[in-house]
């Protein structure tokens, strides 16, 4: 291991080292993961480094920047090293209390600003670090309410509710348990994933990010047959149900929706690989 109280070393010199030691430990994305743990220790960007990479690194960034590499090197996702991630083109906190906002659910976002209109009020179930719901605040003129059962997630929700200069209120809730009023469109991202599935998972989702916003049951279904039962009850009429859904879990949204009769307009729409990524419906009007 490269001692930062060793030989001066450049920050070439450190970032090809982070990059072999991470490739070592079979990381994906090694040079990406490398360089992002760079940026934040020396608290630098890329034109910085190609301007002055063959420089000593500051011997305590490369002390933190050994630290962490190692710590990635055991799988910890670099997000939760960083304590942030990017989430349709903003930065949100993170921690192992809530999941790392991904691109797919960019997705979800991208399908309820469609159908979103100016002054709906919208409930978004399941809000984690909250970047769903405080994206749809940010994009759209809408008022807006997270719900989590955890409330270390609505701890960071509020911080990056702070952080993006939002107006949103949490509520903790197991689903609709805590919640009254109506609103014009329900989102959500709930647990899907198989139980059984979970520890065949990659390290880093499995070791470290919360189960408990992982685990759908054994058909990955449960949270579904909740939310289709009870949303009409908590939707206004033609309201809208946006819900992120796994890959292969079209058809039996479809079937879980249509079966209610509660709905019309059920879609279930594609991410750019070609699979199932959202479910949405509306509700019947009086």
């Amino acid at each position: 291991m490269y001692s930062a109280n060793g030989p001066v070393r450049s920050m070439k010199d450190w970032l090809e080292y982070g990059i072999g030691f991470l490739e070592a430990h079979q990381i994906e994305d090694a040079k990406t993961d490398a360089w992002l743990l760079m940026e934040y220790t020396a608290n630098i960007n890329k034109s910085y480094y190609y301007m002055n990479m063959h420089e000593p690194m500051d011997a305590g960034d490369a002390e933190d920047y050994a630290l962490l590499i190692h710590r990635r090197a055991e799988h910890i996702p670099v997000q939760y090293l960083i304590g942030e991630a990017w989430f349709y083109g903003r930065s949100f906190r993170v921690n192992e209390s809530v999941l790392i906002p991904r691109q797919d659910t960019e997705i979800l976002v991208e399908e309820a600003l469609k159908r979103i209109r100016p002054g709906m009020h919208v409930l978004d179930l399941c809000t984690g670090s909250g970047c769903i719901l405080l994206t749809v605040l940010k994009e759209a003129a809408v008022t807006g309410v997270g719900s989590d059962i955890s409330a270390d997630a609505l701890l960071v929700a509020e911080l990056n509710r702070k952080r993006l200069n939002a107006q949103a209120n949490w509520i903790q809730s197991d689903l609709f348990q805590e919640i009254g009023g109506s609103f014009d469109m329900i989102l959500s991202n709930p647990p899907y994933i198989q139980t059984q599935v979970i520890e065949d998972l990659s390290p880093e989702v499995k070791d470290h990010e919360p189960h408990l916003a992982l685990d759908g049951s054994e058909d990955g279904l449960l949270f579904y047959r909740r939310i289709v039962a009870e949303a009409p009850e908590y939707l206004n009429p033609s309201g809208w149900l946006c819900m992120e859904i796994g890959y292969d879990q079209g058809d039996a949204l479809r079937e879980l929706l249509t079966g209610s009769g509660k709905y019309t307009n059920v879609e279930i729409v594609k991410d750019l690989s070609g699979l199932d990524r959202v479910a949405l419906a509306q509700l019947k009007g009086e």
